[in-house]
């Protein structure tokens, strides 16, 4: 069998149904858009050239294609008259090429690369084959008339009659072709149809009539048949990939505690003896080493946890994060944030780009930005660094062994020294020098009877009095 030798995605729809200034394509289905689905999913068969036609939305889309799929061509449909004529659009624009071409809609991320292959195989006994589905509810679908294990015709669901409209066998809007046969046939389409367009699906009937068999392959899981035409759809394609992903992870070895509440993008990663508790969004480039526990209730983005850390109840950005890590609940690690083995970041705590140690703790109700800290150092709760001065970030150091006492302010820039100490209410506004310990606060005083005096008619007033009354 040989090569499939080009593959043509459809991608110029402007997706009405959707409600959206998005174009249709780009809409993300765990993680990734419905036409970054489609076209890994060529990408598995090998073909000499791909060109994907796009229209509205066109030049966001070019963005896209250009950023995450390079050696992909396009060409552009100016005026959208029908996938026929988007087909026209794109072979007019191809490398010259003999053989075997895929066809396939941008928005049908659910398709498998098993079913392709099988189709290649039907395509090349025939010059032409379709790929199908059983639907309890085909409506919105072309309908597949049969003769035998052969194609008649494709009727469109706007231009099926009452008998057509119950077939359940459905179009899935993928072809693979002969391309002399489908250049020899696909100038001969008209717009004779309810919606005046040029159909792919008319190219079928055409061959059949010149006694070109076109061969059937129909999808063992229906659901790959899916397309994306609306957001309710959307969420159902959603809910089924996000299935397929976390059935394979477990697989793999990772310990779900209820999958049906845990969201993970398709691009994210985990190693064996993971375990992820009930809420949990793993998401992006998200890279899990083994023996992590993860939730309930934790959000990750582009992060990355190493081996037998526990995360509780977080929500980090692009952070990466050390083995035998403590973290949560209520933590929010920001993009840049750098966790070294061992660390702890508490209840409440926010860091952002900083780096904290190896065995270092911010334990809770603290706010670090814009900071470099030690190994073994033990920031107090309710410590602030002071970053920013309405102007401009500051950077602070804090070295190694050191204690920052509770209710510290550190005004950037500003550097604590080795084994050095805060004292807890300081605002440290200057270095404090290896081995001392850094004190800014007044000497308290208290005003005797104020409370009497200003207060007069409040319930203090009456507790001090009892107080009083009782010595």
């Amino acid at each position: 069998m040989s090569q499939l030798s080009a593959a043509i995605v459809l991608a110029a729809g402007e997706g009405k149904r959707m409600h959206s200034s998005t174009p249709k394509v780009l809409h993300p289905v765990c993680g990734v858009p419905l036409l970054g689905h489609v076209l890994s999913t060529v990408s598995h068969l090998s073909p000499a050239q791909t060109t994907v036609v796009i229209g509205h939305g066109k030049v966001r889309v070019q963005n896209y294609l250009t950023s995450e799929f390079k050696n992909v061509h396009t060409a552009i449909q100016e005026k959208q008259n029908g996938t026929g004529h988007a087909v026209q659009t794109a072979l007019a624009s191809m490398k010259e090429f003999k053989g075997l071409v895929l066809i396939i809609s941008g928005d049908t991320p659910l398709i498998s690369p098993e079913s392709l292959k099988d189709l290649i195989k039907v395509a090349h006994q025939n010059k032409a084959a379709v790929l199908t589905a059983i639907l309890d509810n085909p409506d919105g679908y072309g309908r597949v008339v049969r003769n035998g294990e052969n194609v008649t015709k494709i009727v469109e669901d706007k231009d099926a009659s009452a008998s057509e409209k119950l077939i359940q066998e459905i179009n899935t809007g993928v072809y693979i072709f002969d391309v002399q046969s489908l250049n020899e046939t696909i100038k001969n389409l008209n717009s004779k149809n309810s919606q005046n367009e040029l159909y792919l699906t008319d190219v079928v009937e055409l061959m059949t009539k010149n006694n070109i068999n076109v061969g059937i392959v129909k999808c063992e899981d229906s659901t790959e048949a899916l397309g994306v035409n609306d957001r309710a759809q959307l969420a159902t394609s959603q809910q089924i990939m996000q299935q397929r992903i976390n059935e394979h992870w477990m697989q793999k070895g990772v310990t779900m505690r209820n999958p049906d509440s845990v969201v993970i993008d398709i691009t994210a990663e985990f190693e064996q003896d993971v375990f992820i508790d009930s809420n949990c969004h793993l998401l992006g480039n998200t890279r899990i080493a083994k023996g992590v526990q993860i939730g309930p209730d934790t959000m990750l983005k582009d992060c990355v946890v190493g081996e037998n850390s526990h995360l509780l109840r977080t929500t980090a950005n692009d952070a990466k994060i050390g083995a035998n890590a403590e973290i949560g609940p209520y933590t929010y690690l920001r993009p840049g944030t750098i966790l070294e083995d061992g660390t702890k970041a508490g209840a409440y705590v926010e860091i952002k780009n900083s780096v904290i140690g190896k065995g270092s703790k911010v334990p809770h109700l603290s706010y670090v930005g814009d900071a470099t800290i030690g190994e073994g150092t033990n920031i107090g709760a309710a410590t602030v660094f002071v970053n920013y001065d309405g102007e401009k970030k500051h950077h602070t150091v804090v070295g190694d062994n050191v204690r920052i006492g509770s209710d510290t302010m550190l005004v950037a820039p500003v550097t604590i020294g080795d084994g050095a100490y805060t004292a807890a209410g300081s605002v440290i506004t200057e270095d404090v020098p290896s081995g001392a310990l850094g004190v800014e606060r007044t000497k308290q005083r208290n005003i005797a009877g104020w409370v009497e005096r200003k207060r007069a008619n409040s319930k203090s007033a009456d507790s001090a009095r009892r107080a009083q009354r009782n010595k």
